[in-house]
Parts: C-alpha cells; sequence; structure tokens
C-alpha cells in the first residue's frame, strides 16, 4: 500500500442518512443511495433491511422526518430495543487526508412500546436503564470518519496488506479502540456495513505550523482502550487479563514537505489488582489487593505491548512514600524481572514540584539512548520507510492524566525536534522552542488533548495544564487547578457511580437480563441536600475564581467560599461511605 500518498480508501461510510419516523418504525436510509437502509419495529426493535424497489412505508406518511450523520449502534434493554443515532457532528481535522468529525450530539429512538406488558418491578428497571442511555448521550471526546479506519495508529496501517482498505470499515478497526463495539452487534448480523461506523473515544488535535516557511501539519490524536472503561475511582489498576484502566495511545503524527512522521505513547493505570473506593474523604485509602495472580497480571500486560509496540520503557511518575509508595514498590517488585520491560521510578511532585518542568531533563537523561533508539516512524513522499518505530514508553502516574501528561508532551517536543532535524527543516542546532509561535500551537494542543482525556476520566479539565501550555505554572492555572480539584472530589463521590454504570451498560460489562434484579440493594444511596450544598459551594466557587484575579476581595470571597465547600464536605464524611454515589449494576468483572 502506498503509505506516503495514502489513496482514498475503497470503502466508505454513507455520510447524509435520513430518518423517517411512523408510527410502528423509524426507516433509516441513505441519502445519496435512497434504497440502502433498512426499518426498525417501534415495537420490540426488530431491524428489516430495505430492498431496493420498496417504498418508504407504502402509502404511509413519516409524522417526522430528520437528517442524522451515522448510527453509533443498538442495545437491548429488559423491554425493546435502543438505536443511537448521531444528530450533530463537526469536522475537526483529517488523519493522513480523510477527514475527521466529532460526535457533538446523540439520541436513542426508543423502540419499546412492549414495555406496557412488563411488570411494575421491569418498568422502574428500565427506567434507570434508560437513564443510564441519557447518560450515554453525554459522552464527551467522541470520533469517528466515513472514509477510514482511524483506530489503526499510521505505522500499523501502513504495514497492512494490499486489499485492507476495501474492507468494510468496521473490519478494518482494532476493537480495543472502538467505543460502540458492543452496540454493532445486529448492524453487522443483518450486514449493513455502509451504516457501521467505528467510533473512537479519546481526543484530535491539529495545528498548522509554519516551520522557517515549510507549512506543516501536527497532530495529536488519543485513542482510548475500552477493555477496562471508567471513571477515575471506579475503575483503577488492572483486571485478571493484564487490561488496565484509563490506558490510552497517543499518537503526534507530522505531515510536512512530502515526509510524515509519528511518534507514539502509551499510558495506563499501574498494572496491579487495586483499588481506591471513594469514601467521602479528599484522597482515599489505595489499597493493593494480594492475589495469588498478580504476577500473571503483569506478564500479561506486558506481554501484550511487546506484542504490539516491541519494547517497553516503563516510567512510573508516583510518589516514592505514602500510599503512592507502597504501590510504586509493588509495581517495581513485579516490573524488574520482566525481559523486554525497562522500569524508571521517577518522583515527579519530589524533583519537579509544582512548576520546574525543566527539571524533567534529569528523567530524559536516564531514557535518552534508549528512548532516541526507539526511534520513529518516517515515510517519504512514495511511501518508502526510512525510520521505524522499534518501541515505546509507558507512563503512568496514579490517573495516568497530569504528571503523565506533562511527561508525554516533553518526551513528544524531543522526538519532534529529532523528526524536524532528520527532515531537514530545521538544523542541527535549531529547535521547535525557537519558534515562538510555533511552539506555542505545539503546547496548546497537547494541553487541549490532556484536557480532554482527563475530562472523559476524571470529569474535569486536567491538572499542571499550565506547565504543558507555558512551561511553567501561573497564578491563574493554580485557581483552575483548585477548581478541578474541587470538581473532582464532588463528580467522585456523588456522579461518577452513575457514569460507570451507564459505561458498563453499553461496554457489555453488565448484560441486561430478565431473571432477577440487576440491582445491587445496598451499594447506592444519596445525600440530595449535601449534594446540592456542594454543587451550590463549588458553583459560586468557581464564579468568584475567575475574577479573582481582579481585586483582593473576589479572591478572599473565593477562598471563602472554597472553605464553605469543604466544611460542607467535611460534615457530609461524617456520615459515612453510605452517602456516596455507587455503581449499582451487578456487572461482569
Amino acid at each position: 500500500m502506498d503509505g506516503g500518498s495514502c489513496p482514498r480508501a475503497k470503502f466508505k461510510l454513507y455520510e447524509q442518512l435520513e430518518l423517517q419516523e411512523f408510527q410502528d418504525k423509524f426507516v433509516i436510509k441513505s441519502v445519496e443511495a435512497p434504497y440502502q437502509g433498512f426499518s426498525i419495529d417501534r415495537r420490540d426493535g426488530t431491524i428489516e433491511p430495505l430492498n431496493e424497489g420498496d417504498s418508504s412505508s407504502s402509502s404511509a406518511r413519516p409524522t417526522k422526518t430528520s437528517t442524522i450523520y451515522g448510527v453509533a449502534g443498538t442495545i437491548r434493554l429488559l423491554a425493546g430495543n435502543y438505536v443511537l443515532v448521531i444528530t450533530s457532528r463537526t469536522e475537526v481535522g483529517a488523519f493522513l487526508g480523510f477527514p475527521v468529525y466529532r460526535v457533538t450530539s446523540m439520541k436513542f429512538l426508543s423502540c419499546n412500546e412492549v414495555l406496557k406488558n412488563s411488570t411494575l418491578q421491569e418498568k422502574k428497571d428500565e427506567a434507570y436503564f434508560m437513564a443510564l442511555l441519557k447518560t450515554v448521550q453525554s459522552t464527551p471526546g467522541l470520533y469517528f470518519s466515513y472514509q477510514t479506519d482511524i483506530t489503526l495508529n499510521f505505522q500499523r496501517r501502513h504495514k497492512l496488506m494490499e486489499g485492507w482498505m476495501a474492507k468494510p470499515i468496521w473490519k478494518q478497526a482494532d476493537p480495543r479502540f472502538v467505543w460502540n463495539r458492543n452496540l454493532l452487534d445486529e448492524l453487522i448480523e443483518y450486514k449493513l456495513d455502509g451504516f457501521i461506523i467505528p467510533i473512537l473515544q479519546g481526543s484530535f488535535q491539529a495545528a498548522q505550523l509554519k516551520l522557517k516557511g515549510s507549512p506543516a501539519t501536527l497532530t495529536i490524536f488519543s485513542r482510548r482502550c475500552t477493555r477496562r472503561l471508567g471513571t477515575r475511582m471506579w475503575r483503577r489498576g488492572a483486571n485478571l487479563e493484564g487490561d488496565v484502566a484509563n490506558f490510552i495511545e497517543t499518537e503526534q503524527l507530522v505531515e510536512c514537505e512530502g515526509f510524515r512522521s509519528s511518534l507514539l505513547q502509551i499510558r495506563g493505570s499501574i498494572p496491579l489488582l487495586w483499588e481506591q473506593i471513594v469514601d467521602l474523604s479528599y484522597k482515599p485509602q489505595l489499597k493493593v489487593i494480594d492475589h495469588e495472580q498478580t504476577s500473571n497480571v503483569v506478564e500479561r500486560h506486558f506481554f501484550d505491548l511487546f506484542q504490539r509496540y516491541g519494547e517497553i520503557i516503563a516510567v512510573d511518575l508516583t510518589d516514592k512514600h505514602g500510599d503512592e509508595g507502597q504501590l510504586s514498590m509493588a509495581f517495581s517488585a513485579e516490573a524488574q524481572n520482566l525481559p523486554n520491560v525497562r522500569y524508571i521510578s521517577f518522583d515527579f511532585h519530589h524533583v519537579c514540584g509544582n512548576s520546574n518542568f525543566e527539571n524533567l531533563k534529569l528523567l530524559y537523561e536516564q531514557i535518552s539512548e534508549q528512548f532516541e533508539k526507539q526511534g520513529y516512524l518516517l515515510i517519504d513522499a512514495k511511501g518508502s520507510i526510512l525510520e521505524e518505530q522499534k518501541g515505546i514508553v509507558r507512563s503512568n502516574c496514579i490517573d495516568c492524566l497530569d504528571r503523565t501528561n506533562v511527561t508525554q508532551s516533553y518526551l513528544a517536543q524531543k522526538s519532534l525536534d529529532a523528526q524536524l532535524q532528520r527532515i531537514g527543516v530545521l538544523d542541527s542546532s535549531e529547535c521547535i522552542s525557537m519558534f515562538a509561535e510555533d511552539y506555542q500551537k505545539f503546547r496548546a494542543l497537547w494541553a487541549e488533548q490532556g484536557d480532554e482525556i482527563s475530562l472523559e476520566y476524571a470529569g474535569t479539565y486536567a491538572l499542571k495544564g499550565d506547565l504543558v501550555r507555558y512551561g511553567k505554572q501561573t497564578f491563574g492555572g493554580i485557581l483552575k487547578d483548585g477548581m478541578s480539584a474541587l470538581s473532582r472530589y464532588y463528580l467522585n463521590n456523588f456522579h461518577d457511580g452513575i457514569r460507570q454504570d451507564a459505561m458498563d451498560l453499553i461496554s457489555g460489562r453488565y448484560t441486561v437480563r430478565r431473571d432477577g434484579s440487576p440491582f445491587q440493594t445496598d451499594s447506592f444511596s444519596y445525600l440530595p441536600v449535601a449534594s446540592a450544598l456542594l454543587i451550590g459551594g463549588l458553583t459560586l466557587t468557581s464564579v468568584t475564581l475567575q475574577q479573582a484575579g481582579r481585586n483582593a476581595q473576589q479572591f478572599m470571597s473565593s477562598v471563602l467560599w472554597a472553605g464553605v465547600t469543604a466544611g460542607i464536605a467535611a460534615v457530609v464524611k461524617a456520615n459515612g461511605r453510605q452517602f456516596c454515589s455507587r455503581p449499582r449494576l451487578c456487572r461482569l468483572v
């Protein structure tokens, strides 16, 4: 395959669809090919492909007709079927020449008229499931393309056999990164290949650089793995198969003067069996689970990484004292003796503090020789491979968000300098930081990428974003970090249990069954008054923090409201863990 010119994909999805709503069914068909489509019975969700020559609905007219931009899949609950459709999108750039879109709104079409014949308990259970679907509708950071698969990184897709691009896009995709994989079964069963959109969750950021008169496109593309999908406190560590929480593959792609170069990095939770159960304290205790399979779990995790990426530099950024220190020691003990893995312990907080971003050079000095030897992918205009990445850096902190993003951006900058020097855009004595406008764009992309993946896992913007964006921490950044920390506290304790249920439902970790109640009866309770007070305190804190730079009075006001919020949290904590929002579903672990 000509990886340099990247010819247009042979298989293409239908881009614009018409949704017709009838009293007895929904009809979805392609605007460009009107006889291509399918109907969904509104009573029970039965799907029937349209045949050429069929009228859309005999002699009846639809009660409503609208435009949609894709079908994300279907899910069957206790009573009927629900179809997830994309109702709006935004084009955000291109991946190797193919347009990439971000989902900006979705909705479920309910095909559940049989619900009226269900028992009272089934109706109650279905109502909770439907509430979870509403949470799914607002999932952030979803991306797709009609013309190509975006789940495969550049190096992997360049090596694919001739003819791979002729397959339906869902067959090309890496299932690890298909957010809606569990929702596609019925569409696959009915061979509706032109409607099956693999959706990826992560981040897509792109910018145009000038580079001494040599225009270039810089893209940062992060792909979130779905194997251990979850929220910050409710998905930690690894499962017995070695899959870890918040595992993300990040690709930095440069396109300049006919050359294309790519650097891959990965992040993921420490691959041990551990947990951090919310208990209304600001920083819940970390607990390493003593399990006979621990060594096997770590081995499975790194063996899978080695098979996919080559030799691994495992950079552990956690603290070396307290709970984090115990977790780090356990990780070190398991990782030190693994083949093809070099474990590096680097206490980010101790070495870099809150503002000494440049102290990451101490980490780079430890790994520079191996990191530079691992290299990057470089392909010329003819599609010939000039350089190939032969290994990968795996970074982690506790959340794999803030410290990890700062570190990854630092390594990405080092690699970008080497790539631009290699293709002759920069001299050997030059680096991206010498060009202020381009350097600011580079930093902004990494900061925005960090914010987006943090929103998906933690529900807030990333902390330490100023270190990435400006190379130092600013007063405004300190205030923003404080607000994000308070927001994380609230979300972790009062909201993420519901979000976790929603993720488990659509990712297949929980399978809806009609036999018995699907809910845990002793693990979900809520304190509405405390929650409302916390929300109010956080909101007022946010408003005053945003104005805090104007005068001392407003700054003191922000401190006051932060104190009130913290006080409310302390009172709530005194009532015990039972007031936390916890997942209700009896999931398959």
